[in-house]
């Protein structure tokens, strides 16, 4: 097998990991993989800002406004005012939301932060560049950037 194939096939098997983790998530805590992420994020502190949020995943602020809507309409997290700047919405996750971090199955892109985590700094260097190669080599560098591939319920994105 030539390096070409190799590298098609580790792709095809990322993907599929996602694909399998988001499908694993949608069916036992009936949220898409980046709504987690999302909730996730809010609940290290118990509160978040959404443009703080958009910031860490990368992603534009109308996709942020759609994740955190799916995710107070299913009462996970709470919008509030800021009493200091009016303009401001404060994010609060729910008893429901901190319940629903703690029974979903083990995150995927968790596994793989510890994992990287303890690499050498030189590995994590050739990771990071090999990775943004293949962004690059896919047009992707524009893309809304979160952190774990969403298909939504039926494939969808959302």
């Amino acid at each position: 097998m030539d390096r070409t194939d190799i590298s098609l096939i580790a792709l095809r098997r990322i993907l599929r990991a996602t694909e399998l983790y988001g499908r694993r998530l949608a069916k036992e805590a009936g949220m898409t993989a980046v709504q987690f992420r999302v909730l996730q994020i809010i609940a290290e502190k118990g509160h978040a800002t959404p443009t703080a949020i958009a910031n860490r995943m990368g992603v534009t602020q109308a996709t942020m406004t759609a994740l955190i809507n799916k995710l107070a309409d299913k009462g996970l997290v709470e919008r509030k005012r800021s009493e200091t700047d009016r303009r401001q919405t404060n994010l609060f996750i729910t008893a429901k939301g901190v319940a629903t971090v703690d029974d979903a199955p083990d995150p995927l892109q968790q596994r793989y932060v510890k994992n990287f985590e303890a690499l050498e700094d030189w590995e994590q260097a050739m990771i990071v560049a090999a990775l943004e190669r293949v962004a690059g080599m896919l047009d992707a560098d524009d893309l809304d950037a979160s952190p774990v591939l969403d298909l939504g319920e039926f494939g969808t994105s959302h």
